[in-house]
């Protein structure tokens, strides 16, 4: 690890000017990503500006139409947040399905949404040279070597790396807001923030630079009340999604036929994946499991497979199946 200079911010002017004054600092938040990053060799920061001090972003504010959760809120608070728990359970259920306790007891919403990829052939800068991603122009390793992990969708000739998040996908599929500040505020819907990689896979979000992410903030809805979150897994617990799904469901008065429906995946594209395509062949239809199957298959039209991750293509719609019946209550 290089060395690197030490700030503690206690207010977001200070960690804005701190971060403006010193080029190549990073913001330091639970550190579960950041420090994992420099320990690799990955991250080289010549400062890491403290914000965990930050007044004002540890708050998770509740009212009819929103919910609002700062960026400083601890992933396993916000999980055992009653009233998400009671009104947004895909968010509370999203946060407990990623990484183990002790990392969710000290990771950050904030940082949980800039976490980057866990392709090894990005993460061991030592043994892999090339990776678009950490070494623009230098190829992408993954696309000829081992990529059971990676993704089918959402690829470029540049980079076939998986996004890990699961709160992500759940904030995906019910449009949730980033705030953003740096002097100024500004909102980024969250569809945009996560960047497909194309020709420049190491940019992977639209924020500038010292902009500071300072809350999300998800939006009430019917079919978020109505929610669940399904990850598959090569074992229980403490791993990331071979495939995931976030998804909620409105039904009309008549309790059969589907009035909104909401999808996205996780673990199988480059970035939480809004399944559009099969939300649009369920709005209107009948709510049964014939149905829900058929239209599940859609959620991989388009994908690309690289070999090992062949089986992410028929993995995912089971995924999104299965997610659909279970909140419908027919699985």
């Amino acid at each position: 690890m290089n060395n690197f200079e030490y700030v503690r911010a206690t207010a977001i002017p200070d960690a804005l000017g701190a971060i403006a004054r010193q080029a190549g600092s990073r913001f330091l938040a639970g550190g579960t990503t950041m420090v994992d990053l420099m320990k690799c060799g990955v991250e080289v920061p010549s400062a890491l500006i403290d914000i965990t001090r930050v007044r004002g972003l540890d708050t998770i504010e509740a009212g009819p139409a929103s919910v609002r959760i700062g960026a400083l809120s601890k992933m396993s608070d916000v999980a055992d947040h009653p009233t998400i728990r009671k009104d947004f359970p895909v968010l509370a259920e999203s946060l407990w399905r990623g990484a183990s306790a002790q990392l969710r007891n000290m990771a950050t919403i904030g940082g949980n949404l800039m976490q980057r990829t866990r392709c090894s052939y990005f993460r061991e800068p030592g043994v892999y040279g090339a990776c678009n991603k950490r070494n623009p122009g230098s190829g992408c390793a993954a696309l000829e070597g081992v990529n059971r992990g990676h993704a089918v969708l959402g690829t470029s000739p540049s980079c076939i790396a998986t996004n890990p998040g699961d709160f992500a996908v759940a904030l995906v599929a019910f449009d949730a807001t980033v705030h953003v500040e740096n002097g100024k505020q500004r909102r980024i819907p969250i569809d945009d923030f996560f960047l497909l990689p194309g020709d420049t896979p190491d940019v992977e979000h639209p924020l500038s630079s010292g902009e500071l992410i300072v809350a999300v903030e998800v939006p009430t809805s019917a079919a978020l009340r109505r929610s669940h979150y399904l990850k598959v897994r090569d074992r229980e617990s403490y791993e990331f999604a071979a495939a995931s799904a976030a998804v909620g469901l409105e039904l009309e008065a008549d309790g059969r036929t589907i009035r909104d429906v909401r999808i996205a995946l996780g673990g199988i594209a480059t970035k939480p994946w809004r399944a559009r395509t099969v939300e649009e062949a369920l709005v209107g239809r009948t709510f049964d499991e014939p149905t829900v199957r058929a239209a599940s298959r859609l959620a991989t039209e388009g994908a690309v497979d690289h070999g090992e991750n062949r089986f992410k293509i028929d993995l995912a719609p089971r995924v999104v199946a299965r997610a659909l019946l279970t909140v419908g209550g027919i699985a």
